[in-house]
Parts: C-alpha cells; structure tokens; sequence
C-alpha cells in the first residue's frame, strides 16, 4: 500500500486505450441489482465494495478516469469483494478484470494507496451516506474508495460496451444530480492531496 500526500498525475496522453470483450452488466436495472443484493445479503452479510480512484491530468488539471455505461451512467472502476476477500487484493482484481489486458505482460502494476472514503448503505435502497446511521445495526453494504497511484505509461483495455472518460475535478464538484453522491465528493476528499502535475 502506498501512503504518500503527494500525487503524481501524468498526462492523459501517455496512457493507451484499447478495448477488449464487452463486460456485461449483472443487472438490467437499479431494482434487479438491489433485488440481487438482497439474495447475497442473505446468503453472505454484508456486501462489502471498494472502487478506484485513478487520476490524470490534462491541461494542468486533475482528471479522474470513470467508466461510462449507456449515454448518462457513470462509475468507478472496482466492484464487491468476495466473501473474506482482502480490500487491496480485491481491488487489484476488480481492476485487471475491468481494465486489464487480457496478456498478463501488459496489465498495470497497480498500486493501491489511501482509503480517501467509506460509504454506507443502510438498506435495499439506493441511497448512501458517509457514515452509518446510528439507528442502523445491519448496514447492507460497506463501500471504500482507494485512491491509485497510476505510473507514468499504462495500457488500458476498456470493454467494448463501455466507455473510459476524463472527467476534470471541477466537473464532478458539487454535481451531484449527474454524477450521485459518492463520485460528486471525491475533489473534497481528494483536498488533502497534493498534486504533482507530471508534464513530461
């Protein structure tokens, strides 16, 4: 795990796309994946999540890289740990099998660094909160962001049926109504950084 204050970003341009076999969603709608998440919860607890935070720059700003599926629904890359599973492990898992080549020789060395948030989801619902709600004894998910140092040349493989964008910081700030809660909050989270524009 790296724990450093500074974060390096290098720019967009030194990273390469290509794609690899869609990556089909388990759920066709928020109600089928709540449904799903209420089988598991009964079959294994707690849903417990962690998603990924990678940062580039362009034009001098730090960027976060988020998966878009359909023409509006943006995400993190990373997604639920199996049962007993380790969070670094688990995320480095979630992000090969998400953006990893499928030739171990190109998949990024990823490397794992702070916990920047926990969410909570106290029910079946797809509300989430910063914290658990005293009132709430059996959380139905517990979901953190991991901020990911990503070295200076990457090879990406996004899945055809999804697309990796940039997204500026001052986009996602205080934007809630397009990009939810969680990823709304990541440039506060991310305050406490501070960022080495890598130009070269």
């Amino acid at each position: 795990m790296v724990m450093s204050p500074v974060v390096n970003t290098y720019p967009l341009s030194s990273y390469t796309f290509g794609t690899k076999e869609p990556k089909m969603e388990k759920d066709t709608s928020v109600a089928d994946r709540l449904a799903r998440m209420k089988v598991n919860y009964m079959k294994e607890g707690m849903r417990t999540s962690v998603e990924a935070i990678l940062l580039v720059q362009e034009h001098n700003h730090p960027h976060i890289l988020l998966l878009q599926i359909g023409n509006t629904f943006c995400k993190l890359p990373g997604g639920r740990l199996k049962p007993g599973e380790n969070e670094i492990e688990g995320l480095k898992r979630k992000l090969t099998s998400k953006l990893g080549a499928n030739s171990p020789a190109l998949v990024p060395d990823w490397q794992i660094g702070e916990c920047v948030a926990i969410w909570w989801r106290p029910n079946f619902e797809t509300i989430m909160y910063p914290y658990c709600p005293p009132h709430i004894t059996k959380p139905k998910e517990c979901k953190k962001l991991f901020l990911v140092h990503l070295s200076e040349k990457e090879y990406f493989a996004v899945p055809k049926n999804l697309k990796l964008l940039a997204v500026p910081l001052f986009e996602l700030y205080d934007n809630v109504q397009r990009y939810g809660p969680v990823i709304s909050t990541i440039p506060q989270q991310l305050s406490r950084f501070q960022f080495n524009m890598i130009t070269t």
